[in-house]
């Protein structure tokens, strides 16, 4: 990636700049031992059933792989056959949808160049940028006309809403998230463009070879098409969460060295090592991550909604939280970091990283905080909305019926492609809160964290002094009034 030209933050740090150090013997620098060896060494012994776990889920993936790519030469092959007899148009049906897979590659590449040249426009622009596109998408759907496409259409236009309150509520810490982005992107690793492109290529072309299927499975509608088309959009999903974890895992390898370590590390070779070895471990992460992701995140929002003025729901909410507190330990994106890193299990990478953060006073609080994967995840769902307005609006003026249909395919395959382009962001700030969990005193990192845990620490202190008073203040009110 070219080094961004108006990188404020970075400029201030030391630990961005690569450097080759001296050779360190292995006691001392494991990620020397591991470059040498050229795949990273377990750092603990690895049980039997921690190996076939993970030979499991490698076995699945290139099962379903397979599996998936028959099902879908079939149904293309069936829908091109009986197209004419169905009277389904595949002129009007397949050109919108293909085009919009393409535009989603566009577009993501084009987002990472905005973000790259101007680290702190990018981080804004997508706080705002992304309603206003969901709610395009919105009012698209409720221009096709129908009750059904109306009522989805009005998901859309709430959801917009509900990202616009979002980006009200966490203005204050914007800053923060533009420095730290700044800090942990500033000097990619070697050859991090061209691990970015194979991922973003590969994710486009193993996308539109899905659409031939789903298209071949819309040709005769039939219930059991139905069961194959959701099928398919499982296979995808988890499918590009490996392709965006894998890049994940070896970008945060690379950039975990040189935030650690001081070493220049290719994210080329890293990513090598990463497909030859680590995709068992992947996959297990590819699978609980998103699972937990959505417990813990519907576990927060009762914790909000619940607030602490009934006791029956405050102690509801606690024992939410103990719940929630334990399954960010058994699986969350920073253990990616120590798998590549250490060849550790999925699960024991996690836990390793977590307790490392709560071993540092005020980190574990700032890394929850963090906005790095709201901001990845409104620029996928504006990714998302972009190609989705491309397909549904050439849509709409071909052929209204297929509107909904594959406005909806497009925005679910934009979003990931999104996701997959800019999982090198997240990466590297990923890294960069590992290493500093492990030494927050090395000379390698500037005040940004430190200064931040004060900040939220002064914040908490005068919310808690706050509602200390307001109780008091309560309780005299109910004592006038006896």
């Amino acid at each position: 990636m070219p080094t961004p030209t108006s990188n404020g933050h970075a400029s201030r740090v030391q630990i961005q700049e690569p450097r080759i150090m001296s050779p360190l013997p292995p006691s001392s620098s494991p990620i020397a031992f591991k470059e040498q060896q050229g795949r990273p060494p377990p750092t603990t012994q690895q049980t039997i059933a921690g190996k076939l776990f993970r030979t499991l889920f490698k076995g699945l993936l290139f099962s379903q792989l397979t599996l998936i790519s028959l099902l879908v030469i079939v149904l293309t092959i069936r829908g091109l056959i009986s197209a004419s007899t169905h009277h389904f148009h595949l002129k009007k049906w397949y050109p919108p949808l293909l085009a919009s897979v393409a535009v989603s590659g566009i577009a993501s590449l084009a987002w990472q160049c905005i973000f790259i040249y101007n680290p702190s426009r990018a981080v804004k622009a997508t706080f705002w940028l992304s309603p206003i596109l969901t709610c395009s998408v919105g009012i698209l759907l409720v221009l096709i006309g129908s009750a059904v496409d109306a009522g989805i259409g009005a998901v859309f236009v709430l959801f917009a809403i509900t990202q616009s309150l979002y980006g009200c509520w966490i203005t204050p810490r914007l800053e923060y998230t533009d420095k730290i982005l700044s800090l942990a992107t500033a000097f990619p690793p070697a050859r991090t463009r061209e691990v970015v492109c194979l991922s973003i290529i590969v994710s486009v072309v193993y996308s539109g070879f899905l659409v031939t299927g789903i298209g071949g499975a819309t040709s005769t509608r039939t219930n059991l098409d139905i069961l194959f088309i959701s099928v398919i959009i499982i296979s995808l999903a988890w499918t590009m969460q490996v392709i965006k974890n894998v890049q994940q895992v070896a970008i945060s390898r690379a950039r975990y060295v040189n935030f650690a370590h001081g070493e220049d590390m290719d994210a080329w070779n890293a990513f090598r090592i990463t497909m030859k070895h680590l995709t068992g471990s992947i996959c297990v992460g590819s699978t609980l991550v998103p699972i937990i992701v959505f417990i813990r995140g519907s576990i927060r929002s009762v914790n909000l909604m619940s607030g602490s003025s009934d006791e029956v729901m405050y102690s509801g909410a606690d024992c939410f939280s103990t719940i929630a507190n334990k399954l960010i330990t058994l699986g969350n994106r920073w253990g990616f970091v120590h798998v590549g890193t250490y060849d550790k299990g999925f699960m024991e990478a996690s836990s390793d990283t977590w307790k490392k953060f709560r071993s540092t006073t005020g980190l574990e609080k700032l890394i929850d905080s963090d906005l790095t994967s709201s901001f990845c995840f409104l620029s996928a769902v504006s990714v998302g909305a972009v190609s989705s307005l491309t397909a549904g609006i050439w849509m709409l003026l071909i052929h209204k019926d297929y509107a909904l249909e594959v406005t909806l395919y497009a925005f679910i395959i934009g979003y990931f492609v999104g996701r997959v382009g800019l999982a090198w962001l997240q990466a590297c700030v990923l890294a960069y809160y590992v290493a500093y969990s492990e030494d927050p005193q090395s000379m390698r990192f500037d005040g940004t964290i430190p200064q931040r845990i004060q900040r939220l620490q002064m914040l908490s202190a005068h919310r808690d002094n706050r509602e200390l008073e307001v109780g008091r203040d309560r309780e005299e009110d109910s004592y006038n009034n006896c």
